[in-house]
């Protein structure tokens, strides 16, 4: 079956001569960028956008990985911070992220003569909040993942088949995302919940968010996963770390991890 999806996937790909990746540095970008070169050799080309919202991680991760696989590279700025509506950090804010993205990428596409963009929705996004998806009609982006039906898991494990640096990266998602929804979005803020999260990483080498509340933070972990957090973290040095950020309150959602578009419609 798996076997199957995957070349549907690079039977896909080969509908183009030529195509541009959006590429995070995320396993789904990466997964996807590492098919398209073995398929569309050099008329690949990766275009990863940087700004306040993307880690320096990331940014090297990518750089890492596609000089690894001799994949052409384009790192460039986005100005989403110049977007009144991505600052007012409504429900609709990815759309105004991705319309920013996306209309570069398509002056890239145009002025370099690629066939197609690309980008790396997954089938189980289909099942999520992602207002983002109506900038893609906009520029006629296509997302090979979504259209062979292949999901996070087996994204994974094919990503690991083919030992790719990725396969088993913690999900990411933009910082603008640790921000909840009705409050506005600032630099200040954004790096508030980077250093957060670079000190809860310390503590803490599994999957989680931080949310953040004006003068309060909260700590998203998946379910599954609270016993080990509490067995293994020193909650009072761990607290006292983050409140040297100013946080007023810390607090654990007793929720669990759950996507900030999914618990904004669970909410209305």
């Amino acid at each position: 079956m798996l076997n199957k999806k995957l070349s549907k996937l690079e039977n896909f790909v080969k509908k183009y001569n030529s195509a541009i990746v959006a590429y995070s540095g995320g396993i789904d970008s990466s997964f996807l960028l590492y098919i398209c070169k073995k398929v569309l050799g050099d008329k690949v080309l990766a275009v990863t956008a940087t700004s306040a919202t993307y880690t320096k991680e990331e940014l090297e991760f990518a750089k890492k990985f596609t000089k690894k696989y001799k994949i052409k590279h384009l790192v460039i700025k986005t100005s989403e911070f110049k977007n009144k509506n991505f600052l007012k950090n409504l429900p609709d804010r990815c759309f105004y992220c991705k319309k920013e993205l996306f209309s570069k990428l398509e002056k890239i596409r145009k002025k370099l003569n690629y066939d197609v963009i690309f980008d790396a929705t997954n089938y189980d996004d289909l099942f999520d909040f992602r207002p983002g998806e109506e900038a893609k009609k906009i520029f006629n982006v296509v997302s090979p993942l979504k259209e062979v039906k292949l999901t996070k898991k087996e994204i994974r494990n094919l990503s690991k088949k083919f030992k790719l640096p990725s396969w088993d990266k913690p999900q990411v998602a933009c910082l603008s995302s640790r921000i909840v929804f009705g409050e506005k979005i600032t630099a200040q803020k954004l790096k508030k919940a980077y250093l957060a999260e670079k000190i809860i990483k310390k503590f803490w080498d599994k999957f989680f968010r931080v949310r953040l509340h004006q003068d309060f933070l909260r700590i998203e972990i998946d379910k599954n996963d609270f016993k080990k957090f509490f067995a293994k973290v020193d909650i009072e040095n761990l607290v006292s770390q983050l409140k040297k950020l100013k946080f007023k309150y810390i607090l654990f959602d007793l929720e669990g991890y759950i996507p900030a578009g999914l618990r904004f419609i669970k909410n209305m």
